[in-house]
């Protein structure tokens, strides 16, 4: 039995790494921006966030790292009014420096949605949506 407990403690432990890091609403509403060009966008500054990237002797998986380090920079760039991120570098040891700008209607190219085809309509049509400029 106790070594049931000794053998639990360290996957809970491990597991509550992730536990309260969600994006909000206003984060929602943030874009990211991953090679997308921002030029035309304003620059309100730079947010950096980090998070756990080890726990003790462990490494922490990679992609949960950076995901939470966008959330957490989506998050903290709503605060800024920001509307889109873009990552100013690789994290390093679970740190990373995030631009937040202010697009509005100008969204980077590489942050708007992928327009998938519609699926086929019954009677063999398939319409494509028709994205304006």
């Amino acid at each position: 039995m106790r070594k049931t407990v000794l053998l639990l403690v360290p996957v809970l432990l491990l597991g509550a790494c992730t536990w309260g890091i969600t994006l909000n609403d206003a984060g929602k509403q943030v874009r990211t921006a991953w090679t997308g060009d921002v030029s035309s966008c304003r620059d309100l500054g730079k947010v950096t966030v980090s998070v756990m990237d080890r726990v003790g002797p462990v490494d922490r998986n990679d992609i949960k790292v950076r995901d939470e380090l966008e959330v957490m920079a989506r998050n903290e760039a709503a605060k800024m009014n920001a509307d889109t991120v873009k990552p100013l570098g690789e994290p390093v040891d679970g740190e990373q420096a995030w631009g937040a700008y202010q697009c509005g209607s100008a969204r980077p190219s590489a942050a708007a949605p992928a327009t998938q085809p519609a699926p086929a309509a019954s009677g063999g049509l398939q319409t494509y949506p028709i994205q304006g400029g």
